[in-house]
């Protein structure tokens, strides 16, 4: 079974796991919106990159990252989030694809994460995918180690069933 993991936001990852083994790392895709290019989802560019990894809906799932909103952020930035988050959400649904939701209290207590930095999550895939060092080198690339960390989750907890 493919799992797509994603960390939605507009600087989120978007990883591609089957039987554990990572096929593929995306930054999510993003555009540039009005005068002031502020980013926003390319949405048309997450569906055919879905639909490019794709081959059986019935053997694919997708688990998304469930957010809430974070004392402190303003009321436009957290909007444009919830837009990427419901986005995401209606990208699956019109492609057929099942999703899930996993809290970040959730996935980051499986992996030992709980009260670590932000950084930890990309040291933890690091050491459980050494050959993606390269892919996960920048402090960016936090996002696609959440991703990864994300879709583990999902496989070892939900799939042992």
């Amino acid at each position: 079974m493919k799992i797509i993991g994603i960390d939605p936001g507009l600087s989120g990852g978007i990883a591609i796991l089957e039987n554990n083994k990572v096929l593929h790392l995306f930054d999510m895709p993003v555009m540039s919106e009005g005068k002031k290019n502020k980013r926003q989802l390319n949405s048309a560019q997450l569906v055919k990159l879905l639909k490019d990894h794709i081959t059986n809906k019935d053997e694919s799932c997708v688990v998304v990252e469930q957010v809430n909103a974070m004392p402190g952020q303003g009321v436009t930035s957290m909007f444009n989030f919830g837009q990427t988050f419901g986005a995401i959400k209606g990208i699956c649904a019109a492609l057929g694809l099942p999703i899930f939701f996993v809290r970040p209290s959730k996935w980051k207590k499986h992996f030992e994460l709980i009260n670590s930095s932000k950084d930890s999550s990309r040291t933890k895939a690091i050491e459980m995918y050494p050959s993606l060092s390269g892919d996960l080198a920048k402090k960016k690339d936090v996002n696609k180690s959440d991703a990864i960390l994300i879709a583990r989750f999902y496989s070892e907890t939900r799939l042992k069933n």
